[in-house]
């Protein structure tokens, strides 16, 4: 067992998961500021909302017989929503000046980590001065509703929301510059967060080339169902990357011995391990630079290995970086 939590490839870690030193406050070290905003859909001309319809049904089925995902009219209401975004800016950071970029989907659930390990790894000058955007989805989850919409879907939808929504607000309100080079732009996130992360990169690399995934949702869990990618997010690793020039993207993966579906077997396209063991085969197989984490023991986005890598998933995925 190997684990190296700095080195490129393939690595098994765990049973046991310590904190990391770099997830605590250190006493004198700078911390950053964290503003806040709510976004409301109707002021979106990407994402107005829907909500999943409990007990959706669908008559349509495949060749094989087996029943196909209701579709987005069969599953869904027209919905508003109201999403929330914090943007955490180290002290560090000149105004005005244009920064490099972290993108976190599921905003809320990293607001306390995410910006402590920041304070610490930038004060050490082991990551560069970075404004981290923190974003909440629109709410549900899986098929039928908005996060599932945003984060599970394979297209450049949520990159361009981001793009066009999200970063010029920030930019007006608080007068932060964000760096244009992709190579100092990074995203990441848990579960379908975690995809959709990927997603960016790989429909948009001239946006965003660093990617953080924490137990990926690449599984066939795409709504509403494409034909140009029929599996979803199974598709990454089944074709979209073996059969894709390489691309300049980094990118790190971890996924838990008993995460979702652990079980079950390949024909389902719904299990969590295999289709990061699989990523991690095809990224490897194109030459991309990898590191894949295969936690002992730990569940789906197991927040005893968020805390014991996350400062060095972070380190290893702007290694490289040049300002």
């Amino acid at each position: 067992m190997n684990s190296d939590l700095g080195a490129d490839g393939d690595f098994t870690i765990g049973p046991d998961f310590a904190p990391a030193p770099e997830c605590a406050v250190v006493p004198g070290t700078s911390r950053g500021t964290i503003h806040a905003f709510t976004m409301d859909s109707r002021d979106s001309k990407i994402y107005q909302g829907i909500r999943r319809l409990e007990n959706a049904v669908t008559r349509r089925r495949d060749a094989y017989g087996n029943r196909l995902a209701a579709n987005e009219s069969e599953q869904s209401i027209t919905a508003p929503y109201t999403r929330a975004v914090w943007v955490y800016v180290p002290r560090q950071y000149e105004q005005g000046t244009p920064a490099p970029l972290l993108v976190v989907q599921d905003g809320h659930g990293y607001l306390n980590l995410v910006p402590r390990v920041l304070d610490n790894l930038i004060a050490a000058k082991r990551v560069p001065v970075q404004i981290a955007v923190l974003i909440d989805s629109g709410g549900g989850d899986a098929q039928g509703s908005q996060r599932g919409l945003e984060y599970d879907t394979l297209s450049g939808r949520y990159s361009d929301f981001v793009e066009s929504e999200v970063l010029p607000r920030i930019t007006e309100q608080f007068g932060i510059v964000f760096s244009n080079d992709p190579e100092a732009r990074a995203t990441m996130g848990a579960s379908s967060g975690a995809a959709c992360a990927f997603t960016m990169a790989w429909y948009h690399p001239e946006r965003f080339r660093r990617v953080i995934c924490y137990s990926g949702t690449f599984v066939n869990q795409q709504s509403p169902p494409d034909p140009k990618t029929p599996r979803g997010a199974w598709e990454y690793h089944a074709h979209l990357i073996p059969e894709t020039a390489r691309r300049p993207l980094r990118v790190w993966l971890e996924v838990g011995e008993k995460d979702l579906h652990h079980d079950d077997p390949e024909e389902t396209w719904h299990n969590w391990p295999l289709a990061n063991r699989r990523m991690a085969a095809a990224l490897k197989a194109k030459g991309y630079a990898y590191r894949f984490t295969f936690s002992l023991g730990a569940r789906h986005v197991d927040p005893r290995v968020a805390e014991h890598t996350l400062p060095s998933a972070l380190e290893w995925v702007w290694r490289g970086y040049e300002s």
